[in-house]
């Protein structure tokens, strides 16, 4: 019998909360500051242990990375293409430009065409 229950994917939330920290200029002991969430937590988390309901939840509101946006695909409704999202946040992104989140969402879309796994002709 196989499990088709929604997995949450911790790893990559916390690539997602690492790329915000980056983006906002800070360090994990500063999140940690912020969010009231110990440092031994969000080094847990950095190791592959998911995050307590709690601290999922600070998190969530702290980063607004939304958790539902990390439960496995299998699991999931059909949505919108992942090129898609990423040029519709580029474009929402207050610090960029028009002009240099076209440039980023070309070179997203560049690089995603040439590494993305294509299905195989036979």
């Amino acid at each position: 019998m196989t499990d088709n229950r929604p997995r949450f994917d911790g790893a990559t939330y916390f690539q997602a909360l690492e790329a915000t920290v980056q983006a906002r200029g800070m360090r994990w002991k500063d999140v940690s500051a912020e969010t009231g969430i110990s440092a031994s937590t969000l080094s847990r988390m950095g190791q592959g242990k998911g995050p307590d309901s709690a601290s999922l939840a600070t998190l969530a509101a702290w980063s607004g990375l939304n958790p539902a946006d990390f439960v496995s695909l299998e699991t999931r409704s059909a949505e919108a293409e992942p090129l898609a999202q990423v040029s519709a946040l580029l474009r929402y992104d207050p610090r960029l430009s028009p002009a240099a989140a076209d440039m980023l969402d070309q070179m997203i879309r560049s690089a995603y065409e040439r590494l993305a796994d294509r299905p195989h002709s036979e």
